[in-house]
């Protein structure tokens, strides 16, 4: 009999990485049908990628750091500068690489900031609700009123141009998006059978929320994260693009843009090259987040 319960358990125990390993085969198939999430896939890899390694295959690492060529200014793409260079003679392809790197700080900080935020106020507002939580989704609804651009404008006017400044006025209007998030799923979890059977068996409420509604609550959250990557990565560089965010002779693709533009048309190079990388950047994390969401999110299959 004991031998018998022991085979049981061990089968069991051997059966769940085999569910698993099912599962994610499933979860390849279905992202494997679109081509647009595999390039999406591509895209982010191959930034990902840059970001990691750019200090060691760039060229000029010290053109990031405020170097001076002056006899080699303004020169067109060639063997030797991919990309061209720029105003006083540091490589773009260099700068661009490099910015990379500083984009992806900009694009994690500024999402895991409003994911701290966003998530426990969604979850409060949600589960607790009364007084509280009605307080929490009005001063949410006066966030979402005031277009987050506007507003990020104004904190970073108060607090004064600077890559931090941005990314704290940036992380500062992106939350009340996770908030509405988070507390739409948490209403409809609420009711769940699961839930109701957890609470009536004496549960409390934080082991509710942490073990029931939080961990179901993850795939909307990964999903919307993957997206607002791209997004907050267009946002600050739309900050240095109007030279509220990161200063020279920062790396950063947006206040090379904004230098750029007074080249242009004739040494078009300069805005060019930054302008499309963060045109593939932003493309690739929204087709990623469009390929995690058929994945993790069954009603968006059909």
């Amino acid at each position: 009999m004991g031998r018998a319960v022991s085979s049981g358990s061990a089968a069991a125990w051997l059966a769940e990485p085999q569910g698993a390993a099912r599962e994610l085969r499933f979860y390849a198939r279905v992202f494997a049908r679109s081509g647009a999430s595999l390039l999406g896939l591509g895209l982010v890899a191959l930034f990902l990628l840059l970001a990691a390694l750019g200090p060691w295959i760039v060229p000029y690492p010290e053109d990031a750091r405020g170097a001076v060529h002056l006899d080699q200014k303004l020169q067109p793409p060639s063997a030797r500068h991919w990309f061209g260079t720029d105003e006083v003679g540091t490589d773009i392809y260099t700068r661009v690489v490099l910015g990379a790197r500083v984009s992806l700080q900009i694009g994690l900080i500024i999402t895991l900031l409003a994911t701290a935020l966003g998530v426990p106020l969604g979850i409060v507002a949600g589960y607790v609700g009364g007084p509280l939580g009605e307080t929490i989704m009005r001063v949410t609804d006066v966030f979402l009123s005031v277009p987050a651009l506007v507003l990020a404008l104004a904190i970073v006017g108060a607090l004064g141009p600077g890559i931090v400044n941005a990314i704290v006025a940036l992380g500062l209007v992106w939350w009340p998006g996770y908030v509405r998030l988070v507390q739409s799923k948490t209403l409809a979890l609420k009711g769940q059978v699961f839930v109701e059977a957890a609470r009536a068996v004496g549960t409390g409420r934080l082991r509710i929320v942490f073990v029931h509604i939080l961990p179901n609550c993850v795939s909307p959250i990964t999903v919307k994260a993957s997206m607002d990557m791209g997004s907050a990565i267009l946002a600050a560089a739309g900050l240095g693009f109007i030279g509220l965010g990161a200063q020279p002779p920062y790396p950063e693709w947006g206040a090379m843009i904004s230098h750029g533009r007074n080249y242009l048309p004739t040494w078009w190079w300069y805005s060019a090259f930054p302008g499309l990388f963060i045109y593939l950047t932003v493309l690739g994390f929204n087709l990623l987040g469009d390929g995690l969401r058929d994945i993790l999110d069954p009603q968006s299959r059909g």
